[in-house]
This record gives structure tokens, C-alpha cells and sequence, in this order.
């Protein structure tokens, strides 16, 4: 078991440290998959017990993508694992090819089988080997990579008659951040609800702690409602949940998937900041539960005279 006294827990917020990053590490997969799994793996230079993030990254991203807050979080004592899923521009995947209906499961099996292969990617980082709390894990993830690392925190998608279908949970995972998670399935579009039928979920077995992220501005041509259509993940699951509502935040909330990036609508390296800071808090508490990292950070916010947003928790 790991020292909960271990430098880690207690290393100050604000110092981050040297990384070190490897990419392509490849895992063979399974057949089906037609391609082998590319994973990008950064660890700070130095420091033991660091606990894991694996990150699904949007659609078209990769494995190089995410860098405000992959290298943030590994400069700040997480080992941080992307894989590069079916649907990545690097891979050009056609919209024909046989595959493309059951990309949503693939992407899935991408994080399970990063997490059966932890000890092939620890080995892969000169100097990582032995370094790594493999009791400690947290998955993440945005836009369409929320609804896959979703899946491992409990969510279900719902078939045509509104029954839950596979429970993909997994129970290694311990906590998860959701930033920019659609919602119900109840108000989809007309294109929406004909080609993306993974996006009907039920969070009601969602009950892995998780910190919910979405933006007050962020309208999604997939549904039909508003922006709160994106707290449906806080407001339906069980369990321990916070919710991080961005003030004026659209779908890239000011700028995650990467620096200066054509899609990034609403540009704000104060709101990346944000969620750097809290999601670092959240997954240091909620993997560390003798940590109050969380608790101040939120505290903070509630306090600041000009928040760019707020915090609710249940």
C-alpha cells in the first residue's frame, strides 16, 4: 500500500517539475482494431507514487494533442497516458470504412487495454520503472473523449427502448474528470440521433467520483437544448460529484485542446489556467483522500471577487 505520507501528496501546487515524454509507445490490439494502439506516455523527471491520468482526447485529436493540460499535469506529479483512438486526423480513418459504427466501443477498449498494459508503458520511460502507483488511477477526458472515459466511471449507453447496455466500469479506475460531457440523449438532433447512437447515456451507475466541467456559452449542434444540457452529467449521476461551470466557456473551454488551435472559439488563457488548477486539486484529493487541495481550490473561487466561474458539489 502507498505511503499516504509520500512526497507526493504533499509537494506544493505551484512547482512543477522537469518532464520527460515518449511517444509512439505501441501496444499491440486486438484484430479487429485494424491498427495498433499509439500512446504518448509524460512523467515528471523525478519523484515516486505518481498516480495516473489516462486522457481520451476529442474528435480528430491525438495523442499530440491536449498539451495545456497533459503537460501541465504531468509538470505537476501525475504520470499522464493519450492514446491516439480510431477517429484521429493522424490515422484518416474514411467515414466508409467498417469500423466507423463501432468506433465509440473501440475508443473504450483503447483506455482498457492502456490500463492492462500500465507495466509495458512504465517501461517504456527511461527512468519511470518502479516509479508509478498503479493503486492510484484517473481517467479523463473531452468532448467525445468524455463520453469514452465515462463509461469506465459507470455510464451506460441506453438501446432503442431506453435499456442500459453493457456495464464497461472499471473498477481500477478511482476518479474522473468530464470536460465539455454531452448529455441526456432525450433532445438530440435529428442528425445526432441518427448516426451517433452512443450518445443516449444513463448516468445513473455513474457513481465513481468525478468533477464535471462545462461552459456556460457552450451550444452544441448535437442537441436541441442549451448549454445546461452539458451539467446533465452532474445532475443525473450518483455518488461524489462536483460540477466547475466556466463563465462565458463554449466547447473548448478557452482553449484546451491545444495553444492557439482553429477551433478554439472563445480564447482565454485565464479559464485554461482555471481548469488546470482545479483539475490538478480534484484528482490530487480525490486519488489522495487525505489531501484538501480540492477543497481550497473551490473555496478560492466561491471567494474571488471576479470568478470566471463557480463550483457546486454533491
Amino acid at each position: 500500500m502507498p505511503d499516504p505520507n509520500s512526497t507526493y501528496t504533499h509537494q506544493p501546487a505551484g512547482a512543477p517539475r522537469r518532464v520527460i515524454s515518449v511517444k509512439p509507445v505501441v501496444l499491440p490490439a486486438p484484430a479487429g482494431r485494424g491498427e495498433d494502439l499509439q500512446v504518448r506516455v509524460s512523467a515528471p523527471a523525478t519523484g515516486g507514487e505518481l498516480p495516473v491520468i489516462v486522457f481520451s482526447h476529442g474528435f480528430g485529436w491525438s495523442m499530440n494533442g491536449y498539451a495545456p493540460l497533459a503537460d501541465h499535469w504531468a509538470a505537476q506529479g501525475f504520470l499522464v497516458v493519450q492514446p491516439t483512438h480510431l477517429d484521429s486526423r493522424t490515422l484518416a480513418v474514411p467515414a466508409e470504412d467498417p469500423r466507423t459504427p463501432r468506433i465509440w466501443r473501440h475508443r473504450i477498449e483503447d483506455l482498457t487495454l492502456v490500463l492492462d498494459r500500465l507495466d509495458v508503458l512504465e517501461e517504456a520511460v527511461p527512468g519511470l520503472a518502479g516509479r508509478v502507483d498503479h493503486g492510484r488511477i484517473a481517467v479523463a477526458g473531452h468532448s467525445w473523449g468524455a463520453q469514452s472515459v465515462s463509461m469506465l466511471l459507470g455510464a451506460r449507453v441506453l438501446d432503442a427502448d431506453g435499456i442500459p447496455g453493457e456495464d464497461m466500469s472499471d473498477p481500477r479506475v478511482k476518479a474522473g474528470v468530464l470536460l465539455a460531457l454531452t448529455g441526456l440523449g432525450d433532445d438530440l438532433t435529428p442528425f445526432a440521433a441518427e448516426h451517433l447512437p452512443f450518445l443516449r447515456p444513463s448516468f445513473d451507475g455513474m457513481s465513481t467520483p468525478a468533477l464535471v466541467v462545462a461552459g456556460d456559452q457552450d451550444r452544441s449542434h448535437l442537441s436541441t437544448r442549451g448549454p445546461d444540457w452539458f451539467t446533465d452529467p452532474y445532475t443525473h449521476s450518483p455518488g461524489a460529484k462536483s460540477l466547475l461551470t466556466l463563465f462565458g466557456a463554449e466547447h473548448s473551454l478557452g482553449g484546451i485542446p491545444g495553444y492557439e488551435v482553429a477551433e478554439t472559439t472563445d480564447e482565454s488563457p485565464a479559464r485554461v489556467a482555471l481548469v488546470q488548477r482545479l483539475t490538478t486539486a480534484f484528482l490530487r484529493s480525490a486519488l489522495h483522500p487525505g489531501d484538501t487541495g480540492w477543497r481550497t481550490a473551490a473555496a478560492a473561487l466561491e471567494s474571488d471577487p471576479h470568478p470566471l466561474g463557480k463550483v457546486r458539489s454533491k
